[in-house]
């Protein structure tokens, strides 16, 4: 598990503690319980140009993801392997707190969530990315975009990379006298080979409470914020701690308790989505 450090704006403390009576009768400020998460919408195929693409919406959060592929050369030390980075960026439109430049560290933590979730249980087989071993195998490019923040990028990315990756198509290609690879990237493609979906669920500690999928303003709140990656099988394949806030052994205990139900959830959503195709 790492720590990053958690910077966002000061809340007066009485929004806080009006926050922590809601909290106490089981209820939040947008009418759900403490272990219940927004309304989740996913919507695939969403960019024409890309081999795999997808916009998920969570509650007021919205991400876009777009998967490209293009032939490249193998990492020295895995050259039996295809190459798979994950980008991602927080439009200035998105939220007062983000602005323009090069990706900030919340940004940065983000794509770092998101890549060592998919290759810690070998998400996507990369030896099925191969072309020819040690000289031409497919880069994956996983950009993410924050087109609206309000809480929980790490839940709504994971949503939306998940979903783009399962739709995502390799393109044709023909191989000429010399060993050019000439991509045809119109007519037939085979799907990306996933061997195991993963999604990420967040939880915020606020005072006494473990809040599932923190709006923007108790991330604010919040002493710290633990984001857990789950398999199929709900396997834990990693984990992220936010904020200065202590934790306790219960504490974690509790967090995989209410991570592995909700993560249950999210992916009775996914695959839904993914299985009528939208």
């Amino acid at each position: 598990m790492s720590v990053t450090p958690f910077k966002l704006p000061v809340v007066p403390h009485i929004r806080r503690q009006a926050y922590i009576s809601l909290y106490e009768k089981g209820l939040r400020a947008d009418g759900r319980g403490i272990h219940e998460p927004r309304s989740i919408d996913v919507k695939t195929g969403v960019l024409e140009k890309a081999e795999g693409s997808a916009h998920v919406s969570l509650g007021s959060t919205q991400v876009l993801v777009g998967v490209k592929i293009e032939v490249a050369q193998p990492f020295r030390d895995a050259p039996d392997q295809g190459v798979l980075v994950v980008h991602a960026e927080n439009v200035p439109l998105a939220s007062p707190i983000f602005e323009p430049g090069p990706p900030d560290e919340n940004a940065i933590e983000l794509a770092r969530v998101v890549d060592r979730s998919l290759r810690e249980v070998k998400a996507v087989d990369l030896e099925s990315l191969v072309i020819r071993v040690g000289e031409k195998v497919w880069n994956l490019w996983i950009d993410i975009y924050v087109l609206d923040h309000d809480g929980n990028l790490f839940d709504a990315s994971m949503l939306a990379t998940m979903a783009a990756l399962a739709t995502t198509k390799i393109p044709d290609y023909e191989e000429t006298e010399v060993g050019e690879i000439l991509v045809r990237r119109e007519g037939a493609s085979k799907p990306l080979k996933i061997n195991h979906k993963v999604v990420t669920v967040t939880i915020a500690k606020i005072a006494d409470f473990l809040i599932v999928d923190p709006t923007f303003e108790e991330e604010v709140i919040a002493d710290y914020r633990l984001v857990l990656s789950f398999d199929e099988n709900l396997r834990i394949v990693g984990a992220q701690k936010t904020g200065e806030g202590g934790m306790k052994v219960e504490e974690l205990k509790e967090a995989i308790r209410i991570g592995k139900n909700t993560a249950l959830t999210y992916f009775k959503i996914l695959n839904q989505k993914l299985a009528q195709g939208v």
